[in-house]
């Protein structure tokens, strides 16, 4: 059984970060007791986009809060997110459902449905502002945000076809990056809000 540290937050990648708007001191320790375990179950799931094969595996559920203002008051209203996730040894599988309206902007990439799961990675990374370094975007690298890296795991409706099956595709292949143009699953890495990147991309002197 493999147990990990998991972090939950609604994203609006497209968007520009305005103001933080915080209302006071706001902290999230490493330690949390928000966990998740991934049960050892090869063979169980295949990935085709259906959940009939996780109706047996518990689930975790927790409230969704925007990643720049986490409070209490500003929780998503629609319902909370059940998140379920096992293991075959070699490669760990998520199911992410939320039972509420589906609500959605067409033509808003901005305002689209959008989730992500983010990872502890850096011994010193904070959930809370991705990371927590404190280094402005033009001089943020793996050097001066060291400790502070999370990695992220993003998806957005964006132009995707509800119901279709999306997957990896050759073109974002080819690039060696972690975008997906075509399904708007998007792997991506952090020091901060203002210094996320795809993984494979990055400013000079950073890595993935």
């Amino acid at each position: 059984m493999l147990r990990f540290l998991l972090l939950l937050f609604l994203l609006g990648l497209g968007a520009r970060v305005e103001s933080h708007e915080e209302s006071g001191p706001w902290s999230c320790d490493s330690d949390s007791e928000i966990r998740a375990e991934a049960n050892f179950k090869p063979g169980v799931i295949t990935l085709d986009g259906r959940a009939d094969d996780w109706k047996d595996i518990d689930g975790s559920y927790f409230p969704l809060l925007p990643a720049l203002d986490p409070d209490a008051e500003n929780e998503f209203k629609g319902g909370k997110m059940s998140v379920k996730s096992v293991h075959d040894g070699r490669d760990i599988f998520f199911l992410l459902q939320v039972d509420g309206d589906y609500a959605y902007s067409k033509g808003e990439s901005n305002k689209c449905p959008s989730v992500a799961l983010m990872f502890q990675i850096g011994d010193g990374a904070s959930y809370h502002n991705m990371g927590g370094c404190e280094e402005h975007s033009t001089s943020c690298t793996n050097k001066t945000c060291k400790g502070h890296e999370v990695d992220i795991m993003h998806f957005s409706i964006g132009s995707a076809i509800p119901g279709r099956l999306y997957g990896g595709n050759p073109l974002d292949n080819r690039d060696g990056n972690g975008g997906d143009r075509f399904g708007h699953l998007v792997d991506l890495y952090s020091w901060n809000p203002h210094c996320r990147y795809l993984d494979g991309t990055g400013p000079p002197e950073a890595s993935s």
